[in-house]
């Protein structure tokens, strides 16, 4: 049934569309939902997806955060140890969601699904930029589930709606970013067991080389570079401003959207061009 209803939007894109440049941009976003829309159906079919990654962040906050609160040997400024960790808890979620996204293309490409897509017209980036938001709405879901946490914690959150509407775009941003990188790797490998093993080698030297569970200035030297041009760090800072009440930003929230939109779309037309290439 799933398939049919795949199909069934496949003949649609094949059809005429209007010519102009106003045109092709609405198709092109038009497309782009499309591909999202499929995507998160299939949260329908397997819900328990988003259980069993809401496990290991509440883990970190429930253990390691509420453990090293009491330690205070690390320099948290005015915000409470758990409290400062919270933010990079929720960027960790939305990259271990995201990080492994690319298994979607491999499988995909093995039940013909990607065939279909590469037949019709509908641009590579559509594919790409559809499959990269869906995964900022899955990782949505794991942020409303750790502010439910941060709440039951006491942890002070930041409740205006402006702030939330930051963390929303800063997640779909860090999320987008993340499962592109993903659907390169992807590209490049063809295989699940490569894919997997590249994935899980690169997830927690991305996530320990940030400042999400500690503060960039106590790292060494060669620490703080490698943090500093991890697209991670830029995601956390955004969020440890916007989520708490009293929560600062390192190099302000116009800085981190920046880094975040300039790296997102940099991969998505890199992604865009191997793309075609998975099916080889």
């Amino acid at each position: 049934m799933k398939h049919l209803e795949q199909d069934a939007q496949l003949t649609a894109w094949a059809s005429p569309q209007p010519v102009g440049f106003l045109s092709e941009i609405i198709s092109f976003i038009n497309k782009t939902l499309v591909i999202t829309e499929l995507e998160i159906r299939k949260l329908r079919h397997d819900p328990s997806d988003l259980v069993t990654r809401a496990v290991q962040p509440a883990l970190w906050l429930l253990i390691f955060g509420e453990v090293f609160t009491r330690i205070r040997a690390i320099p948290t400024g005015s915000v409470s140890y758990i409290e400062f960790m919270t933010p990079g808890i929720l960027a960790q979620s939305v990259l271990f969601v995201s990080i492994f996204y690319g298994l979607t293309i491999i499988w995909e490409r093995d039940l013909g699904i990607i065939h279909k897509f590469l037949a019709t017209p509908t641009p590579r980036g559509a594919l790409v930029l559809g499959k990269a938001l869906s995964a900022g709405v899955r990782s949505l879901v794991q942020a409303v589930f750790i502010y439910i946490l941060a709440l039951l914690l006491a942890v002070r959150v930041n409740p205006n709606p402006v702030a939330l509407l930051g963390v929303l775009i800063t997640v779909i941003l860090g999320a987008a970013f993340f499962a592109t990188f993903s659907l390169i790797i992807a590209c490049l490998v063809k295989t699940r067991e490569r894919f997997m093993g590249i994935g899980q080698v690169i997830t927690m030297p991305l996530f320990f080389a940030s400042n999400a569970i500690y503060p960039i200035s106590i790292m060494p030297a060669w620490l703080q570079v490698i943090s500093r041009v991890n697209p991670l760090t830029y995601e956390v800072d955004a969020l440890r401003g916007l989520m708490l009440v009293n929560g600062q930003m390192t190099y302000g929230f116009g800085l981190d959207l920046l880094v975040l939109t300039i790296a997102t779309t940099i991969l998505i037309i890199i992604a865009s061009i191997l793309y075609p290439q998975v099916v080889v």
